[in-house]
């Protein structure tokens, strides 16, 4: 193999390196957390379902 691609392979490598532990420091830091959900959550309804509720006579 000529050096050249050696070179290739290992700066592809360091980059690959670089890359993955930029993405774990920022899952670490909280940059993929849902900040979409808490407004549609509280449209929820918090009541039970009316089927499981128990049946007058």
């Amino acid at each position: 193999m000529s050096k050249s691609l050696l070179l290739l392979i290992f700066l592809s490598f360091c980059v690959g390196t670089g890359v993955w532990l930029f993405f774990l420091y920022a899952v670490k830091k909280g940059n993929f957390d849902d900040v979409e959900g808490p407004k549609y959550r509280m449209l929820d309804d918090d009541t039970e379902n009316p089927k499981t509720k128990e049946k007058h006579p």
